[in-house]
Parts: C-alpha cells; structure tokens; sequence
C-alpha cells in the first residue's frame, strides 16, 4: 500500500430542498387550503477517524465530495425527504485544516472520533406552514438553502509513543524490526526507509508501547531537505525520543556530532518537540571499532543530563534492557 500522508480535497454538503407550493383541489372541498409539503435538509459532509486505516491515498486520487440534495417538497402535505449524509473515513491521527485560511478545524486522535466537515443545507417550508386566518391561500414557500462547501487539507500525525530518530543508516530499521513484528526494507545504504513505519513493542501480556521508525532526518531536513519536514511532523506527538548514534570506520566520525545535528533539526522544527525527554542509544557495538565509543557517549550523555544505553540490534545484546528502559522512561513521562 502506498503511504500519503498529506491530501487536499473538496466538499460539498447537500442543498436543502426547496418547499411546495400547492392547493388542494378535491371535488366536494371547493375552498381547499394550501397543502404544500417542506423540502429535505441536505445531507452533511462527515470525516470520521477508523483505525483499520493508515493512509490517505483514497483522497489523494479523488479530490471531490458531494453530499446528496434533499428533496423538493411535494403536494399533499408531503415533505422532501432528507438528503443522504456522506462519511468519510480517514487514518487515526488525521488533521483536518481549512485549506483556505489554515485554520485548523479538527484532530482525530482516537478510533471513532468524527467532525462534520460541511453542514448540510436547510430545506424550505411548504406554503401550508403559512396559512393563517388572514393568509388562507399563501402562493409563496421557501426555497432550501445552500450546504456548506469548503476546501480541506488533510495531515496525518502518526500516533506513537516512541519516535525513533537519528541519521540515516544509523540502524532505525533493524532495531524497530528486532523489538516489533515491524517488518521494513532494510539494507546497507542511506534512505533505506521513505515512509514511517509503526511497531507494537511489548514488554509483558499487559504492557506495550508503539514505536514510529522515522526517515529522512539529515542537516536542513527542518526546511524539507531529505526528507525533511515531510516526516517530522510525525514525532510531534511522541512522548520520548530514542536518539541513535553509530560509528564509521572513518576515525573523523563523531556520533557526538551527529546528535547535535538532529536536534539542532528538530529544534529548528518546533522547539517543543526538541524538549522531550531523550534516549541517546549507541547502535551496532557489534563492530569493532565502535566499542571505544561506548565510554566516551555515556560520559556526554551525562553531561547532557540524558540516559544512554549501547545494543547490537543484530546480535540482540542490550535490546531487552532497552525495551524495559524504555517502557521506565515512557511511565516517567506520563507522571
């Protein structure tokens, strides 16, 4: 499935329909009164969060939404029937903006939650609501009003726990993939991941968190470079960030660095999501040349006033005590 997490569409609620305007002609009521019936409301335009999704590719492909009419009023005092309201269902996490003013007009975070995008319109009275003792053959009704119409934009924000960030090739993939049932491309260049990828990590039969695999962070990525912004607006609701670091043979490398990059990035992005809380890890100390490291991260990490941990996603070494230490630091946070 091709993952989009950005669209723009159209929508149009339902017009109301127009009421009647009509008399009883019946063959022993010679005097009979108006008996134009209403016309229906339109139906309303209706975006609703469903969990089963995960991608706003439907709307990417079909930008337009029309609600049904309601129908015009009729005589015999019978009334239009309303029109049909059209749900639209999109990915848990999904914000929905006036695409116009770049209001934003809802946030669907949970399963099920839903906003009415456009109002349907109101459909008119019939004449027989205007007969009075001094009116008793009114030869006029209202006319429906208009639905709402408006352009969305749509932005998905996964939802997870956890983000996993750092540079490319830093080992994100392999980990997430060794402590969930995640399974994404995974391969010994930059860029291997091109979209997000979510995964269920569980410590126990009643504990777990999610974590999000985030791509494409490298320097200017704030500005869109890379990937850039496209993916950093999906750790904006993460509660801890888990910042790999690994080592190059080249004795020039300094994961020291590296960090300061990314969080330069994310700072630059939104200083809020710079201020999470942070987990630097060390990742593939199953290389030889990365072991002299491990002291030398654990001291800047204190410096820094941050936890650190080392593993080897390949070999596993370290990766339980990660998840526990991650769970700790995720209950911290909550408190």
């Amino acid at each position: 499935m091709k993952f989009i997490d950005e669209a723009e569409i159209y929508v149009k609620a339902g017009d109301g329909g127009r009421g009647c305007v009509s008399f009883e002609r019946e063959r022993f009521r010679p005097n009979g009164g108006p008996n134009g019936g209403d016309g229906g409301n339109g139906g309303s335009v209706i975006i609703k969060a469903d969990g089963r999704l995960h991608s706003l590719l439907d709307f990417k492909y079909a930008p337009r939404h029309l609600a049904k009419n309601g129908e015009h009023g009729m005589g015999g005092q019978c009334n239009g029937r309303k029109g049909e309201s059209l749900l639209l269902k999109v990915p848990v996490g999904t914000v929905i903006y006036d695409a116009d003013s770049g209001q934003e007009l809802a946030d669907l975070k949970e399963d099920g939650a839903e906003m009415v995008a456009a109002q349907g319109g109101r459909g008119g009275l019939g004449n027989m609501n205007f007969a009075s003792a001094t009116n008793q053959a009114p030869r006029y009704a209202q006319p429906g009003t208009p639905g709402e119409e408006r352009n969305l934009r749509l932005s998905l924000k996964l939802l997870a726990d956890v983000g996993l960030i750092g540079l490319p090739n830093v080992g994100k993939s392999t980990l997430i993939s060794c402590i969930s049932a995640a399974r994404p491309k995974i391969a010994d260049y930059p860029f291997t991941t091109l979209i997000p990828n979510l995964g269920v990590v569980k410590i126990d039969d009643e504990a777990s968190f999610v974590v999000a695999d985030i791509p494409g962070l490298v320097p200017g990525a704030h500005a869109g470079k890379g990937l850039g912004d496209r993916f950093l607006k999906h750790v904006e609701r993460v509660r801890l960030l888990v910042h790999l670091v690994t080592v190059s043979e080249d004795e020039s490398a300094d994961p020291r660095k590296d960090f300061r990059t990314i969080n330069k990035e994310l700072a630059l992005f939104s200083p809020q999501l710079a201020a999470r809380p942070q987990l630097l890890v060390l990742s593939k100390t199953d290389l030889p040349w990365a072991k002299e490291w491990e002291k030398k991260l654990s001291t800047y990490a204190k410096r820094q006033k941050i936890p650190f941990m080392a593993i080897s996603a390949p070999t596993g070494a370290g990766l339980d005590e990660l998840k526990k230490r991650i769970f700790k630091l995720l209950q911290e946070a909550a408190d």
